[in-house]
């Protein structure tokens, strides 16, 4: 097989989880809420009123969970920390029980061979902060450096890659303008204000991370979605570039320009804040690598009566979907990895999360077939392949999601694993989706072209 058809030497084949999702026993052992817990328990926020309480009693079966990951074959892993698991009021003592649930698991994942990448934050703000005014307050900033600081700290000898943030463009969209997540607000004054201290708190903790002398890497996680236009028409066009500096270049130009985006403006209109130019030197702390979570595409529309957006959705009716009505595009997974590499240069790039949600039957006999999964995982790396041959310098792949688990504001609805969880029993069944990335792990991804 040549050089074409499998993937660079030392590249990464891992999994993602996130801990709100899948760890279950949210106060255990002394841990504070975090606003993901006091939203999912605020009736008709979450589909059928369902939470995280229990998720995958990950925070329980984590050392068999471990096991499964051998199973599939993976090298590394990626999940976050629950900041209120660590400090139950987001700042003031170290909880050593929620610390050391940590600290055993990433015992079991070394001893496996299993690199472990440790996202910081994943949504789940310790409530006591929200509570505080939360990432819209601009010492949340400082919070999140100092939270980092002790992690470096007391993780470091066990951790080698870090990354800030998963997906800030969700945390402010959803959060404070669409009010869908928590804290459940719709101000573009206090989105604007999230957005950059989510940037700062990212810098910070940058630069605690070199000034602890922490061995290893430290980079951001964003959530890529190429935009197209609907049509050729000014109006169009012009939504669309509102749509990409929104939801792409807001959280890419300022950390690796120095810039936001000018779009931004007709956005924001006279509501646009000034910020320091302290503030943008700040958010260009260099970092290690830029993680891009990829699942589909955006066909934009103008749409007057859309503000402050006046932009739209064009679904393309044509096209496959998943559950969650998102177009199944691979050609977008390869021309948003060539985007970042020609607008922001040689970066070393990961696909830290890819994946989809189908509507698995329930196992057979010990098997869960999941056919379009396989199909989407096999056209999404095949299209990371070609994107490798085209100079992309792509170090990882990290498929969305090890497991079935909560989704957030549509609770359990919607499964997304290579392992099927029967949430009832908690029984772990390894789809097809999983066996087969685990020939692609074993033929280094030659299997792709079999």
């Amino acid at each position: 097989m040549s050089d074409t058809h499998t993937f660079p030497p030392g590249f990464l084949w891992g999994a993602a989880t996130s801990a709100y999702q899948i760890e279950g026993s949210p106060l255990a052992d002394g841990a504070g809420p975090s606003n993901w817990h006091r939203f999912s328990h605020l009736p008709g926020t979450v589909a059928n009123d369902e939470h995280g309480d229990l998720a995958c009693d990950h925070y329980r079966r984590y050392a068999d969970d471990v096991m499964l990951m051998q199973e599939i074959g993976l090298n590394a892993y990626r999940f976050s920390i629950a900041w209120s698991r660590i400090f139950p009021k987001g700042r003031g003592p170290i909880n050593l029980k929620g610390l050391d649930f940590y600290r055993r698991l990433l015992d079991k994942l070394n001893e496996a061979g299993i690199a472990p990448y440790v996202t910081l934050h994943h949504w789940d703000l310790p409530l006591a902060l929200d509570e505080r005014g939360g990432w819209a307050n601009r010492d949340s900033a400082y919070w999140f450096a100092d939270y980092a600081h002790n992690l470096f700290k007391v993780m470091g000898g066990q951790v080698r890659q870090w990354t800030t943030l998963n997906e800030p463009w969700v945390m402010v969209h959803e959060g404070y303008v669409e009010g869908s997540h928590p804290p459940g607000l719709s101000s573009l004054e206090q989105a604007r204000q999230a957005t950059h201290n989510l940037l700062r708190g990212h810098a910070l903790a940058v630069q605690a991370f070199r000034a602890d002398g922490g061995e290893g890497q430290i980079g951001l996680v964003v959530n890529l979605e190429p935009k197209y236009a609907a049509s050729e028409s000014k109006e169009d066009q012009s939504a669309m570039a509102r749509m990409h500096a929104w939801m792409n270049r807001q959280y890419l130009d300022p950390v690796l320009l120095g810039h936001y985006p000018e779009e931004l403006a007709e956005i924001h209109g006279q509501g646009l804040p000034d910020f320091p130019e302290a503030d943008l030197r700040l958010i260009q702390e260099p970092i290690d690598f830029l993680g891009i979570n990829y699942y589909s595409r955006s066909v934009v529309r103008h749409d007057p009566g859309l503000a402050p957006f006046y932009a739209g959705r064009a679904r393309q009716d044509q096209a496959a979907h998943t559950a969650m009505d998102w177009e199944i595009f691979p050609e977008g997974l390869k021309s948003g990895l060539l985007w970042v590499k020609h607008r922001y240069g040689e970066i070393p790039l990961y696909i830290t999360e890819n994946g989809a949600a189908f509507d698995d039957a329930a196992p057979v006999h010990g098997r869960v077939s999941d056919p379009d999964r396989v199909a989407y995982l096999r056209s999404h790396l095949l299209a990371a392949r070609e994107a490798i041959a085209e100079g992309v310098n792509l170090k990882g792949y990290f498929a969305w999601s090890l497991f079935d688990n909560f989704e957030w504001a549509h609770g359990y609805s919607k499964r997304f694993g290579l392992i099927h969880v029967d949430y009832a029993t908690q029984a772990r069944t390894l789809k097809d989706s999983a066996l087969f990335y685990r020939r692609i792990i074993d033929s280094h991804g030659a299997e792709l072209y079999w």
